[in-house]
């Protein structure tokens, strides 16, 4: 595991627990304590926790850091995999339209939609450039990607003739990624034009499925694009604390633990 990718567990951790400690994480991650304090010191540098004796607590603290493309790529993969494996129950199983926005899970499962047989009277609509490609390799498949700006840190299509465009689309299922949950913030990420990408898609789906990794769970960034209310199901890993899962369930939330 890459220690930027340690790190964002660990912070998701604090924030979810409230408070963490040396030993454990050591034991979790299988690395030294020195790593961990090494670790702990940089989130604390950051603002992201708060270093106490033994451990660290959570700063509360929104984020605004992104990791480039090909470094959340490598992250998490096998979580990420059996999340988006049990995404593909919630296509449609006829016709009907999709929306996949930017997030590497999604790039997972499109990966996944790519190579098995579906109806060709599917729609799928991205602003992902490489969802984009990958899925129009498969010729049976429609594909529309969404014009605009394209961020270079993430590849995804944004502004305003992207808005635009989704402001006149209707999708039966929106497969949305994220890169923070939390109860008071919803969903959130570090960049306010892909927020209201991600925003626009929410808004325009009857279905609203997340595809979001333990360690995003507890963690908030900047700009928050769908409360809790807008979301149908949220699939994570088995990594996901009980508490967070059953306070989702509480608030009607539908959650898939991916095994």
């Amino acid at each position: 595991m890459y220690a930027e990718e340690r790190r964002r567990q660990i912070a998701s951790l604090t924030a979810v627990e409230g408070r963490v400690n040396v030993t454990e994480l050591s034991e979790k991650f299988d690395v030294t304590a020195e790593t961990i304090r090494r670790d702990l010191a940089v989130l604390d540098r950051e603002g992201i926790v708060q270093r106490v004796h033994g451990g660290a607590v959570s700063s509360q603290s929104y984020l605004t850091t992104e990791l480039p493309l090909d470094t959340r790529f490598r992250s998490a993969t096998s979580a990420k995999t059996a999340i988006a494996k049990a995404a593909l129950r919630y296509l449609p199983e006829t016709d009907g339209s999709v929306f996949l926005d930017s997030g590497t899970t999604i790039n997972v499962l499109a990966g996944m939609i790519k190579d098995a047989p579906r109806s060709p009277s599917l729609s799928f609509v991205t602003n992902s450039l490489p969802i984009a490609v990958d899925l129009s390799s498969n010729i049976d498949l429609n594909v529309q990607l969404l014009g605009g700006t394209v961020r270079a840190i993430t590849q995804a299509v944004v502004g305003d003739t992207a808005l635009r465009t989704l402001a006149l689309l209707r999708a039966d299922v929106a497969f949305i990624g994220t890169n923070a949950l939390t109860v008071d913030h919803g969903l959130s990420t570090a960049d306010a034009q892909e927020a209201a990408v991600k925003s626009a898609m929410v808004t325009n789906a009857r279905k609203v499925v997340v595809l979001c990794d333990s360690s995003k769970l507890g963690s908030d960034y900047l700009v928050s694009f769908a409360a809790l209310d807008s979301l149908d199901v949220v699939i994570t890993d088995a990594d996901a604390p009980d508490a967070f899962v059953e306070e989702l369930t509480e608030l009607g939330v539908d959650v898939v633990i991916a095994e």
